[in-house]
């Protein structure tokens, strides 16, 4: 049976591929935006709800009402855009207790997760320390999107991605549950949207965390 999937963060950078490859398999899509006219999408199969905000859990009931999943992209889109994900996604995960929607997956980061064994020196040495402490606030908001997906009675899962490239979907990359890619350094945005999707439909990644990258 064909899924029905609510997407926040739907006009975002990785939620606006996450709509399209959703409608492309056939799902029913809810799409939540805040600003309509940036979704440059239409389809039969395709629902828009405008919010105005993200932080309210009982306006976002109706959204994700009746549906299968909750896909989220929602995260700051600057260094100083203050908790993003982890207000919305406290408001998500209590819109979807009250409505007894329980699949949620949401896109984190690489640097969230633990070293792999076997990663490079380059990775372990340089590139995540520097990265880790110039964006240390935006990491430390995915910590707290983690904490209480992990404490809430929801089927979460989250993917944690590094560097995000605009390329065309290929389906092909490495996956890691429970851990990140060692010596992986980029992953599409359309490539994590795939891996979202598949994630919902899949049982083993239930209450697990995925590193992806090519």
């Amino acid at each position: 049976m064909l899924m029905k999937v609510t997407v926040f963060g739907a006009t975002g950078g990785i939620g606006s591929h996450v709509v399209r490859q959703a409608l492309d398999r056939g799902m029913t899509v809810t799409a939540v935006v805040r600003d309509p006219a940036r979704l440059d999408v239409r389809h039969p199969a395709l629902e828009v709800t405008t919010v105005s905000t993200l932080d309210d859990a009982d306006a976002l009931g109706p959204a994700v009402r009746g549906s299968d999943a909750v896909l989220s992209g929602v995260g700051p889109r600057g260094r100083h855009d203050g908790p993003v994900a982890s207000t919305a996604t406290r408001a998500i995960l209590g819109a979807m207790h009250a409505e007894g929607v329980h699949r949620l997956v949401a896109v984190s980061a690489a640097p969230v997760g633990p070293t792999p064994d076997g990663d490079s020196f380059l990775n372990r040495r340089v590139v995540l320390p520097v990265i880790s402490a110039l964006l240390r606030d935006l990491y430390a908001d995915l910590r707290a999107m983690e904490h209480a997906m992990a404490n809430s009675p929801a089927h979460w899962t989250v993917v944690r991605p590094p560097k995000l490239v605009d390329k065309t979907l290929t389906g092909r990359y490495r996956t890691a549950i429970g851990g990140n890619v060692a010596r992986g350094y980029t992953i599409s945005r359309a490539d994590v949207a795939h891996a979202m999707l598949a994630a919902a439909d899949d049982p083993a990644t239930i209450n697990r965390a995925i590193g992806i990258a090519y």
